[in-house]
């Protein structure tokens, strides 16, 4: 609901309810705000509980002008002082240094801690000047390309082509001036490697998506390499984020698929980066039940399967709605 001047007037004289009012419909774009800039949902909620923190306690210095962009200005500028202090994201015990990340095969891969982002982008809100409509903006790799960038190159390129923000605005929002603004984003439009396919791509929940990944799914439990290899495009690739390692090809990456999973098998189909995506479920070789074994998003390009990106973290699945076990009829 938009502000009102009663509803600030009882937030600025510490009304927690009334700030909550004003917060709330801004707090879904602000958690996917951070997450592009941070690549992680964990870091993008952490982040984003400072940055609301932090409005609280300077409400009462807010001038009434544009909430929307006061607030991108303290989450933006969270993101940045986040990115700032690398200690405070410490890279995994036993992972190679490979910095934002490096395949075995030499080629570029996502970095180590990027994670997928629940749902799909319905709700995000986008600015007349956006470059990217709310799809493409949300997409895994997109937020993977743009981890690439330099944290102030990755700001401006958010604020400015996925957000919308006027040069002005986002000089405002980076304390910085608007010279620095259009030097920096030309700078990181170069940097961001392009799609190479942006309109091959089905419609999100059709018809022709949901084939794709029932023939994936009935294919990947039947354990059917020559039909896994069908649905793989020319250049496809897996990864399997934190882990630098990169398979490409459809045979390469068949082979890998089938050699790693030859047992039992159940799928849920949920949604993530605005993709199709699928939960994972191994049984349990002791108890009557299944363990979820990790989030599989897919990257469509037509009707064939461009980039498979697996999270092995079984903590992920509940951010899906998913429960960590289900039930396993007995036979």
């Amino acid at each position: 609901m938009p502000m009102t001047e009663a509803t600030l007037a009882l937030a600025q004289a510490g009304d927690g309810e009334a700030f909550r009012e004003l917060i709330d419909p801004h707090r879904r774009e602000l958690q996917a705000h951070c997450y592009r800039i941070l690549g992680s949902m964990h870091d993008a909620e952490d982040v984003l509980q400072e940055a609301l923190l932090a409005a609280w306690r300077s409400i009462g210095r807010f001038d009434g002008r544009s909430l929307r962009a006061w607030l991108y200005r303290i989450a933006t500028n969270r993101c940045l002082n986040y990115l700032r202090g690398q200690a405070r994201r410490p890279q995994p015990a036993g992972l190679p240094d490979h910095g934002a990340g490096r395949s075995v095969q030499g080629g570029p891969a996502e970095p180590w801690w990027l994670e997928p982002y629940p749902g799909d982008p319905d709700d995000l809100s986008l600015g007349p000047e956006a470059r990217y409509d709310a799809r493409e903006s949300i997409a895994l790799s997109f937020v993977a390309g743009l981890q690439h960038l330099p944290p102030q190159q990755r700001a401006v390129l958010v604020l400015r082509d996925v957000l919308g923000f006027p040069a002005a605005e986002t000089a405002d929002i980076l304390g910085t001036t608007q010279t620095a603004v259009n030097s920096a984003l030309v700078r990181a439009r170069a940097g961001l490697p392009p799609d190479p396919h942006p309109q091959d791509v089905p419609v999100p929940r059709s018809p022709a998506e949901a084939a794709v990944v029932d023939r994936f799914v009935s294919a990947f439990q039947r354990f059917d390499l020559e039909e896994l290899v069908v649905l793989l495009t020319d250049d496809s690739r897996l990864t399997m984020p934190p882990q630098p390692t990169e398979y490409r090809g459809p045979e390469s990456i068949a082979q890998f698929l089938l050699a790693h999973q030859r047992q039992e098998m159940k799928f849920v189909p949920v949604r993530a980066n605005g993709q199709p995506a699928l939960v994972l479920y191994l049984p349990d070789p002791s108890a009557p039940i299944w363990r979820a074994n990790g989030v599989t998003v897919l990257t469509l390009r037509g009707d064939q399967i461009h980039t498979i990106t697996r999270f092995g973290d079984p903590s992920l699945i509940t951010r899906f709605g998913c429960p960590r076990t289900l039930p396993k009829p007995g036979r």
